[in-house]
């Protein structure tokens, strides 16, 4: 098990210092958040595509949670596609919708906005969790993100992550609490992360238009490694939960502009 503590707010969860906020609208899910620098990918003023990701996943994954509840949702894959960079944009809005719901998995959609006008759209599917002994906590639910709140980020967000680089192309992400979900393992927003960090590293460093994730078993132990081939902008990622002998986490594909 990686070490738990860190300089920061412990009780402060990674995700909330991102000032994100989530609430429905009808039949729909809206999301919003006010853009600071240290969002922004490494020597641009692009908004991180882990980012993006992250906050999709929220918006879903809000979604999902009234679909499924008592059952604690889980994401089976997710992926985002930018026509627009958002190039140092003040607010970043979405909205999310239910394409389609069954008993045990719904997909869902979500569109992408940067200062008003439409830059990208997102899918994700999601299913109940199989063990019902998982239940959404009582505080998810009703503090969740359903409240305005600014950002919090005082640092460049894969460091306030506790990203680390190991050698071009790879980076790990260690288990923190401030880091989890609610069924207590590594947030995937913070895959979304590794999986942007470890394609940034192996490529050119452009920013990404693309990503595509699909979830194949949660990181438990930790850290998560990702590992990126990248060639003419199109980068292959897999990440390991390395406290599991390596265990596959996480398949993806991205695309930087």
């Amino acid at each position: 098990m990686e070490r738990t503590d860190h300089p920061g707010d412990i009780e402060h969860h990674i995700m909330r210092d991102l000032g994100f906020s989530v609430g429905p609208v009808g039949d729909e899910m809206h999301g919003s958040a006010r853009i600071v620098p240290e969002m922004w990918v490494p020597a641009t003023r692009s908004l991180r595509m882990g980012i993006l990701a992250a906050w999709v996943d929220m918006v879903a994954g809000h979604l999902a949670i009234d679909l499924f509840t008592p059952h604690v949702p889980v994401t089976l894959d997710l992926d985002v596609h930018l026509h627009v960079q958002a190039t140092a944009p003040e607010e970043v809005r979405m909205v999310g919708r239910t394409q389609k719901a069954g008993r045990s998995v719904a997909v869902l959609s979500v569109d992408i906005f940067a200062d008003g006008s439409a830059i990208g759209f997102a899918h994700s599917t999601f299913m109940a969790a199989p063990n019902p002994s998982l239940t959404m906590p009582t505080i998810v639910r009703d503090e969740g993100l359903l409240e305005p709140h600014p950002a919090r980020l005082t640092m460049p967000f894969a460091e306030r992550a506790g990203c680390r680089s190991r050698a071009t192309g790879v980076v790990e992400i260690p288990m923190r609490p401030d880091g989890l979900n609610a069924a207590g393992t590594l947030n995937g927003g913070l895959l979304a992360l590794a999986v942007e960090e470890a394609a940034l590293s192996a490529g050119t460093g452009r920013p990404l238009t693309s990503m595509g994730m699909r979830f194949v078993s949660p990181v438990r132990v930790g850290p998560a490694v990702a590992t990126a081939e990248v060639e003419d902008g199109l980068g292959s990622v897999v990440v390991c939960d390395e406290g599991r002998n390596g265990r596959l986490a996480v398949i993806a594909t991205t695309r930087d502009g």
